[in-house]
């Protein structure tokens, strides 16, 4: 049986040359290659702005609060996310409100949105689950209503919605680099963002709030830097961007095998009674992170985790995205969250199973991935 990892990194010699050659030149944290890596980034997103960060968690809380969302403000965003999305609005001082998803594409449903806003709401916190971007209708919502939209992209770095690249759609687009994703820098994340004056205090507060990074005043004879806001410790690293710039390079590559990749798994569970991804909507590009599929014990036989283990098993290592965050104990004890709160988040919460998804993954792993659900499952 062959050992199938959830999602191994792909990392090729330019990436590891690269870092070598950071090493050599002595200059390892924010510097020359995150400044690269930030106007390639935002050349590929079409952005106006691009800031590198320790993490796209990072990203959320300095969207937040370059937003002005603080206490006694609330921020709607999806329950079926990574718990990160929904503490950047707890460290801001905000209440999180969770609106639920779509049962058919998984991301938040416009509607629920529609139906969460009050007198306090004060941005939309909108999730592009697994790699499908989010209907439209859900910023143009907070646009009516005149708040902006904050967009966690950690899934969808390569994605399209309606003709326009993700990172360009949003007031502020959040991008993460952890090891899993399809652009890694091992950890780190990318804001980015069409406002001059936003950008400019996003940087600046991402490192303790210094008006002059030690790389700008390296090159000139002013040493000294003024603190003009008490910022953060959330800068990335040129070590990262050394990474980040071949990830960058060869994105679209790695995109097409996980297409195929993908493609294999569709054609492969095609009969099966599993629930799995719907079709992308017309002008949209699915960035393909996760392939998830929905197990109901009625239709298959199987729980969820009792198929999990299974599978472990033989080998093949897979994930649950996610857990609803309403669900946590902290979200729970501290808002008073029950089930029954977004029935659609909680169904895909206990049913869902991410299966092993990478660019370094190989036809045979998929297909042993395959034929073990279809053994188990027939």
């Amino acid at each position: 049986m062959p050992a199938v990892a959830f999602a191994q990194p792909s990392i090729a010699d330019p990436e590891i040359a690269e870092v070598v050659a950071t090493l050599r030149s002595g200059w390892l944290s924010t510097g020359p290659r995150v400044r690269a890596f930030e106007r390639r980034f935002a050349e590929y997103v079409g952005a106006r702005h691009a800031i590198g960060l320790n993490s796209c968690s990072a990203g959320l809380h300095l969207s937040l609060l370059a937003a002005g969302i603080g206490p006694g403000h609330e921020v709607i965003t999806t329950p079926l996310t990574f718990c990160a999305t929904a503490n950047a609005i707890v460290h801001c001082g905000a209440t999180p409100v969770f609106a639920d998803i779509d049962p058919t594409t998984l991301n938040i449903d416009a509607e629920a949105v529609d139906a969460a806003f009050t007198p306090r709401t004060r941005a939309v916190l909108p999730v592009h689950f697994a790699g499908r971007p989010v209907d439209p209708a859900v910023g143009a919502m907070a646009r009516r209503c005149g708040v902006p939209v904050i967009e966690d992209a950690a899934h969808c770095i390569e994605g399209v919605s309606a003709g326009q690249k993700i990172g360009s759609t949003g007031d502020f687009t959040c991008f993460s680099f952890y090891a899993t994703k399809n652009l890694t820098t091992g950890e780190g994340g990318m804001v980015t963002t069409d406002s001059d004056e936003r950008a400019a205090w996003i940087r600046v507060a991402s490192l303790h709030g210094m008006s002059h990074d030690a790389w700008a005043r390296s090159g000139s004879s002013a040493s000294q830097y003024d603190v003009v806001v008490a910022g953060y410790k959330y800068n990335m690293m040129d070590l990262q961007a050394a990474i980040g710039l071949h990830q960058l390079a060869g994105l679209e590559e790695r995109l097409t095998h996980r297409e195929r990749l993908w493609q294999r798994y569709e054609a492969g569970l095609a009969d099966l009674p599993v629930v799995r991804p719907i079709a992308t909507a017309p002008g949209d590009r699915h960035a393909r992170h996760l392939y998830t599929i929905l197990i109901d014990e009625r239709a298959t036989g199987w729980t969820r985790d009792g198929l999990r283990d299974a599978l472990a098993v033989r080998g093949i290592a897979t994930g649950v995205h996610f857990k609803a965050v309403h669900l946590h104990p902290f979200y729970a004890n501290r808002y008073g969250f029950e089930r029954g709160a977004c029935p659609h988040a909680e169904r895909a919460s206990d049913q869902i199973v991410s299966l092993p998804f990478s660019a370094a993954l190989s036809f045979e792993d998929v297909d042993w991935v395959v034929e073990s659900i279809r053994s188990l499952l027939t």
